[in-house]
């Protein structure tokens, strides 16, 4: 299908976003001594190994003690460093919120929760590991930034920019290899969304590896005659509200896609976002109060309804509602 689709972004590889966090946490290691990295007994997947290669001296291996780990970063973070945990996304949150709501987010302190193998597309592992609830139990936290980018070379530059950022932060990433399609010397800015495709009829928000999806369901749309404005939605905390309330003056209802729960994700803070300042339309494409299961990515994508097509399905039903 999307070789024969008038795409509007092309991809000309494929790479784990996992991999663009290992590849940025090496190069800002480079750049800035304060930098460390703690790991929960998971290294390879995490794509660590490089920076623990080349500074040992500023690589903790925790072991499968994710609550000691982030409790050790906390530590770390008042003393001047920069520490970066790592771990799969259901032990990066659902594990240790008492640890990250208490030690690091009610002092704000420095702490970059990187976290692996969220959503569905974790695939075989299935239900227990594939967290779908993370960015909501993350954003509630007062002070938390939480980032969830859309490939590789999102990732790898949104890991260096949020070194650079004072305060608790949350990464999401992914275990699949996804295109790569966005530029590899994007400057990333946190909290502020970038509008990929302009378009007149309907919004897609879009975070994560389910901006490839909205990218596909664009084309789509357009071979219908529908004009469909797509933003990656880079940035869950802080939103960047003046986006989408500009966005939605135009094109007149929206949807919001993500591989999250309806509840408490990205579709969410949208929808408050419009009902305090401008109510329109409003579709979501999400995991309907569910969990996961067992399955490769592309299966589970398509079980659940998060790709292209259901996107071209709530885009129009959107627009039936304006």
């Amino acid at each position: 299908m999307e070789k024969t689709l008038d795409l509007k972004f092309n991809y000309t590889d494929k790479k784990d976003t996992r991999s663009g966090f290992g590849d940025g946490l090496l190069e800002i290691g480079r750049k800035n001594p304060n930098v460390v990295g703690l790991c929960a007994d998971l290294i390879g997947s995490l794509k660590m190994g490089a920076f623990q290669k080349e500074f040992p001296e500023r690589f903790f291996q925790t072991g499968i003690a994710e609550a000691n780990m982030m409790g050790i970063a906390a530590g770390l973070s008042i003393s001047g460093k920069i520490p970066f945990t790592g771990t799969f996304a259901n032990f990066s949150t659902g594990r240790v919120y008492d640890q990250i709501r208490q030690s690091i987010a009610y002092s704000e302190k420095n702490v970059k929760i990187c976290a692996s193998h969220a959503g569905l597309t974790l695939g075989e592992d299935g239900a227990t590991h594939q967290i779908l609830e993370d960015l909501g139990m993350m954003k509630m936290l007062p002070n938390m930034t939480v980032i969830n980018p859309c490939d590789y070379n999102q990732t790898k530059a949104a890991t260096m920019a949020i070194a650079e950022h004072e305060g608790p932060v949350y990464l999401r990433f992914g275990r699949p290899v996804w295109p790569i399609f966005t530029p590899a010397d994007q400057k990333f800015e946190i909290g502020k969304a970038w509008k990929m495709i302009d378009g007149k009829d309907v919004t897609i928000f879009a975070t994560g590896h389910l901006v490839w999806e909205a990218v596909i369901a664009e084309a789509m749309l357009r071979e219908e005659g529908i004009s469909a404005e797509v933003i990656n939605i880079h940035t869950i905390k802080p939103l960047d509200e003046e986006a989408i309330l500009e966005s939605v003056a135009k094109t007149g209802c929206a949807v919001s896609a993500e591989e999250h729960q309806y509840n408490g994700g990205l579709g969410d803070s949208i929808a408050q976002t419009l009902i305090r300042n401008n109510p329109a339309p409003l579709e979501y494409v999400g995991v309907d109060d569910s969990f996961g299961e067992s399955g490769t990515p592309t299966q589970l994508l398509e079980k659940y309804g998060l790709n292209a097509d259901n996107i071209v399905k709530a885009a129009k039903k959107a627009l039936a509602r304006k």
